[in-house]
């Protein structure tokens, strides 16, 4: 009998094998995990910055390099398209620091002629002579966590800027850098609509290349989640985040991700690797990776506690927890990321990323196709408004 042609072959999990021909772009990101105060919003690995007895710059330092040149052999010949210096709050360590860490890096790993290299930094530790020396020892991007202009706003969110320092560290960041991300949130407890539309001006009014804006939730394992504030409704925060968009179209900004809006060229390189599957080499108290083979795609966990990263540095041991991925879990991994970009993916990076040909998710493509959550030709698959809007049910639909 012949075989029905239009028919599509799904193949059982049991049976399904990773081939990658060719390895995706490689990122590397650095923690340092210190903050001057945890926020109550806050479910990263961070903790206080209590005196310098409890940060050994020195010793984590050394435990990057060390951490760094054990991880070498997993990547050997690959080149680091972007590095992300992140945290905590990063800019807490001394312009020094901050140098020893980059030209350590740079005299270990190939760096593309154009590497982004991105520092997160709060303005509760904004020195402008400081960050003229970060620039000078290599980094080309600022991301500075203002989260709002607003001190009644900042005081509930636990930071420890008022909006006065907010606002000096935006002109620090707009007289050193040439490209600078300012974070904001929205749907801040108690906040009204035109709170949300000052501080998103405010943001406007410094004309920063990129704009991270997050609506505020309540992560499992923080203070909010154990005494959760009052927030607006769904209501008001749809009205904030339709006003939001529409507002940043008008002034020029790509809305190109969930959260992320940036000036014509300026997206942010190593998130946008996140988001298209891309590897990446995670050093650092906590920090985590992903790295992949031509027939096995790999996850790492450092350990968390910055105490048991330096004694597991001093054994030649930083990663907790390593596993491979099972192909049965690729698909939706892939999707939970990929689906984040409002412009959606081409077709054939499924299968490039993922090593699983793209049969492989053609019934959930089919469903969501089905419920008006995706579009999808031979090109393209691309997230509707609708499914950007139920972004999780869309994400949801690739579980099985």
């Amino acid at each position: 009998m012949t075989p029905d042609i239009r028919a599509v072959t799904i193949l059982p999990a049991s049976s399904r094998r990773i081939q990658l021909n060719a390895l995706p772009p490689l990122s590397l990101y650095v923690h340092i995990p210190w903050c001057l105060k945890k926020c109550p919003y806050c479910d990263f690995n961070s903790h206080e910055w209590n005196s310098a007895v409890d940060v050994p710059e020195k010793e984590y330092l050394d435990a990057l390099r060390g951490d760094l040149e054990l991880a070498l052999p997993s990547i050997w010949g690959r080149r680091i398209q972007s590095v992300f210096i992140g945290g905590g709050t990063p800019s807490l360590l001394s312009a020094a620091g901050i140098d020893r860490l980059l030209s350590e890096i740079r005299a270990r790993l190939p760096l593309n002629p154009e590497v982004e290299v991105t520092l997160e930094a709060n303005p509760g530790a904004f020195e402008a002579a400081r960050f003229k020396q970060f620039r000078a020892s290599g980094v080309n991007r600022l991301s500075i966590g203002i989260q709002s202009f607003n001190d009644a706003h900042l005081k509930a969110l636990g930071r420890v800027h008022d909006a006065q320092q907010a606002r000096r560290a935006v002109e620090i960041a707009h007289n050193a850098f040439d490209h600078f991300n300012l974070d904001l949130m929205f749907a801040l407890p108690c906040q009204i609509f035109d709170e949300c539309r000052a501080d998103v001006e405010t943001a406007l009014s410094y004309a920063p290349t990129h704009l991270s804006i997050y609506q505020l939730t309540l992560e499992a394992n923080t203070y909010f989640s154990k005494y959760p504030p009052r927030l607006p409704d769904e209501e008001q925060c749809a009205d904030m985040q339709d006003w939001i968009h529409a507002r940043l179209r008008e002034a020029g900004y790509s809305h190109y991700e969930v959260s992320a809006y940036a000036q014509p060229h300026q997206r942010c390189w190593h998130n946008l690797n996140y988001w298209q599957f891309g590897d990446y080499l995670g050093i650092g108290a906590g920090a985590h990776s992903k790295l992949s083979f031509p027939q096995r795609i790999v996850r790492q966990m450092r350990y968390k506690q910055p105490a048991a990263y330096l004694r597991q540095c001093a054994e030649n041991a930083p990663i907790q927890q390593e596993y491979a991925v099972n192909a049965e879990d690729l698909p939706f991994e892939f999707m939970l990321n990929a689906l984040r970009l409002t412009q959606g993916f081409p077709v054939h990076w499924f299968s490039e990323r993922t090593g699983l040909p793209i049969r492989a998710i053609e019934q959930p493509l089919r469903t969501a196709i089905a419920r008006g959550l995706l579009t999808r030709d031979h090109q393209m698959i691309i997230p509707t408004p609708l499914g950007q809007r139920f972004l999780s049910d869309l994400q949801a639909l690739f579980l099985e």
